[in-house]
């Protein structure tokens, strides 16, 4: 990858103060006004004793890297087609493959990073417990953050401008929120929801870092989905990608 390129899209990135909110900022706020409610401070029998802001902090984990990899990235890369730049880059030495995978680790660092904010202030803010096993958490991560990427690359592949970019990414967005259980934690669904939200690449990240955080390893199931959906979306949107 151009180190130049790289360079250029973090400047970018840090003059759009918008991205920097709804990505950075934005799932921790969430996290903040929840764990302002009395009553999602208090252990509940229907979580195995846990508080609901202890079950929220993974969904605000997960909602950074959903918005960054379905909202950010698919507007600002069909953004470069429409105005082709992508075509011209196509006559430079830098190839436009440079563009995509700064973007993609512009966007995937900018999740990790909203992240570790989220765990942090959930720590130090209403006393959520670190995840007690933390290689198996980090690896959930990782593979969460790469299947955001490649949909949100899957997106872009599927979208010739800005505003179907936006119709898209809208459209599949609030399904991943509904699955990463930012309007109820999946250990709050009934069982038949839960094990078909499971099979979606978020539900399975929901369980897979709810595992983690609750000390145990990451059941191979769920990460298996993730794997399965990052080599699936990468695929498609590798055979569907148009540079024009």
């Amino acid at each position: 990858m151009n180190t130049a390129v790289l360079r250029t899209e973090v400047r970018l990135f840090r003059r759009e103060p918008g991205a920097l909110f709804w990505i950075l900022l934005f799932p921790t706020l969430l996290l903040v006004i929840l764990g302002s409610i009395p009553s999602f401070r208090h252990h509940e029998a229907d979580l195995g004793g846990l508080r609901t802001i202890d079950v929220y902090v993974p969904v605000g984990v997960l909602l950074g890297l959903i918005v960054g990899g379905l909202q950010s990235m698919p507007q600002t890369l069909t953004g470069y087609r429409e105005r082709g730049i992508l075509r011209r880059m196509s006559t430079t030495p830098v190839r436009p493959t440079a563009l995509l995978t700064a973007q993609m680790t512009v966007y995937g660092a900018a999740a990790l990073a909203s992240a570790l904010l989220a765990l942090l202030v959930g720590r130090f803010a209403f006393a959520v417990r670190l995840p007690d096993q933390s290689l198996g958490y980090l690896l959930a991560l990782l593979l969460a953050v790469l299947a955001a990427l490649a949909l949100g690359a899957v997106v872009s592949a599927l979208s010739r401008t800005t505003k179907i970019a936006g119709a898209i990414g809208s459209a599949v967005f609030f399904p991943a929120m509904f699955c990463a259980g930012v309007w109820a934690p999946v250990q709050t669904m009934p069982d038949a929801l839960a094990r078909a939200v499971g099979f979606m690449p978020f539900g399975a990240a929901a369980e897979a870092l709810n595992q983690a955080a609750a000390g145990h390893w990451p059941g191979w199931g769920h990460l298996g989905v993730l794997v399965v959906w990052i080599l699936l979306l990468t695929g498609a949107a590798v055979r569907w990608f148009r540079w024009e």
